[in-house]
């Protein structure tokens, strides 16, 4: 049987289904292996993919953050719109961070790489990874001290690193002498400019062997199935419109909670996510550009609608994003982002809220709600300086059938992993105390939530620690009868002196010897308490989960 000119033959899409997102999973495999920090090739704080010429999502890698789902592809549309398609060489390499283009703190740096076949540009090779540090008046995660983007580091836009296989060496020098682990920074750089290159000569490969227009085939035939797939979940969805609320503390500068508002409504095959009435973006950092909402509505209507599904553009064709500028999730330039992930798990989860009376039997109680982390910073002994920056875990909610997991990172972070403490002690003047599940910090429940974790730390010499809870007041919620979780604290405690609890700080001075320990949120609980077997609860006392 012949198949028209317009399709490609079924194995062909399987073979390219899979080539391109194993180019993909090879590429951040290549970052991990020749990265220079711990925040890329342990925590895996990165993405990789492939990129078509109009900007569109072609494979991404396996795992890394959901949140990078949304924006991969602008970072490479405006590098096609400031030089044209004619405007790439091979040997070229174009760095990216701009806030009013990604949206996200500047420390998220993308490097993509043109992809040639026979003199034609056919794709681009793209990763974004978390440097360290970009410069600027904040130093590693958390700080609610800029009120403006310029403080928080050097922005770069659609700029050549390398033209035509050629370094711009001033570029990077201002790099080198802006940044402060310029070692680091470069390091990373040049594993990210390694792993562009290799999956564009692995795309080539895959076009050369099959040609162009049977891999774009191909490709246009796998993002229709995923359309199929994701609508036809959908259109089981009740029609209809639905909302929620829930609020974060504040915004590190004043006591007002900040709203999170969102609006659901399914007609059809179709699902749109408005934010219009999400809290207006506010003084600090705790904002993000478009990208932000956008992300944080992927993310949920990916895990409603495909999560077996490798990501692609035809995941999300099915989606309405509707993100006024001049909130929180779409913030007007030049407003500061640096704290732009703080915000998504809780509008994730308030997605997901608004939800739960259309989709009773799918709907989790919310989790631990927060992008939790710290950092550590100051000069060792010998006067060298460091940055230690870790993710914690903590409780998911519980779900229909099913107690919520331990000790989970965020949903935003997706499959990112804690920096192992033996590494820590090894790199950092630290001395890591507990790492431990804390004790009855799920919500109580037919099905219980998730445990948080306790981490402390005792530091060895004078430094300073940013310290960032979040949803203290607004702990993560129940669902059908549920209780809530037990909520994120912080405690400082000298080596002779009283403890003292501190939510948001940044730069906290400490002595050597002073400990900080951090407890993360427990999941909400799903369903009415009462209504849990004596054989979980027995279980859960056996275990330790609760008193």
């Amino acid at each position: 049987m012949t198949l028209p000119n317009s399709s490609a033959h079924p194995i062909t899409v399987e073979v390219v289904r899979n080539a391109v997102v194993a180019y993909a999973d090879e590429m951040a495999m290549a970052l991990c292996k020749s990265a220079y920090n711990m925040m890329i090739y342990e925590v895996r704080d990165f993405c990789c993919g492939l990129i078509d010429l109009q900007g569109r999502m072609i494979s991404q890698n396996r795992g890394g953050l959901p949140i990078f789902l949304a924006d991969l592809g602008v970072a490479v549309e405006d590098g096609i719109a400031r030089y044209g398609l004619d405007g790439f060489e091979p040997g070229d390499v174009m760095i990216m961070n701009h806030a009013g283009v990604c949206g996200q703190h500047l420390n998220n740096v993308v490097l993509y790489a043109p992809c040639f076949v026979d003199g034609a540009l056919v794709a681009f090779a793209a990763s974004r990874a978390h440097w360290v540090d970009i410069g600027g008046m904040r130093i590693g995660f958390g700080s609610y001290a800029t009120s403006e983007v310029f403080a928080e580091g050097i922005q770069m836009r659609s700029l050549k690193i390398f033209e035509a296989g050629r370094r711009n060496d001033t570029l990077w020098q201002i790099i080198r002498d802006n940044t402060r682990f310029p070692d680091a920074a470069l390091g990373d750089m040049r594993a990210q400019i390694a792993c562009c290159q290799l999956g564009s000569r692995r795309y080539g490969e895959l076009v050369g062997r099959y040609g162009r227009a049977t891999v774009e085939q191909a490709i246009g035939s796998i993002w229709e199935q995923a359309d199929a797939k994701v609508r036809a979940v959908v259109e089981k969805m009740p029609d209809g419109t639905y909302a929620a609320e829930s609020f974060l503390d504040n915004d590190g500068r004043s006591s007002e909670p900040v709203r999170v508002k969102v609006t659901v409504s399914v007609a059809g095959s179709k699902l749109s996510v408005d934010f219009s009435e999400m809290n207006p973006q506010t003084p600090g950092p705790l904002n993000s550009g478009l990208s932000g909402g956008v992300a944080a509505a992927r993310v949920a209507f990916k895990a409603l609608t495909s999560p077996e599904l490798d990501v692609n553009e035809g995941c999300f064709r099915a989606l309405e994003v509707i993100s006024p500028e001049g909130t929180i999730v779409n913030a007007r330039p030049p407003a500061a982002i640096g704290l732009w992930s703080i915000a998504l798990p809780t509008v994730i989860d308030t997605i997901l809220k608004a939800l739960a009376p259309a989709l009773p039997d799918v709907i989790p109680a919310a989790h631990k709600g927060d992008m939790g982390g710290c950092s550590f910073y100051g000069y060792r002994a010998d006067g060298s300086r460091f940055l230690l920056m870790n993710i914690f875990g903590g409780g998911w909610g519980g779900r229909p059938g099913e107690d919520g997991e331990d000790a989970s990172v965020s949903v935003c972070q997706g499959d990112v992993r804690n920096s192992p403490v033996e590494l820590q002690e090894i790199r950092y003047p630290v001395l890591v105390e507990e790492h431990a599940l804390r004790e009855g910090s799920g919500g109580a429940g037919k099905y219980r939530g998730g445990l948080g974790v306790r981490l402390t730390y005792r530091v060895e010499v004078p430094c300073q620690v940013t310290i960032n809870c979040e949803r203290t007041v607004c702990p993560p919620w129940g669902v059908a009868g549920g209780e809530p979780g037990a909520p994120n604290t912080a405690v400082i405690k000298p080596p002779d002196g009283a403890p003292r609890v501190v939510l948001k700080g940044t730069e906290i001075g400490l002595a050597a010897g002073d400990v900080v320990t951090f407890e993360t949120a427990g999941g909400g609980g799903y369903g009415d308490p009462r209504e849990r077997s004596a054989t979980d609860v027995e279980s859960d006392r056996r275990q330790g989960f609760v008193a």
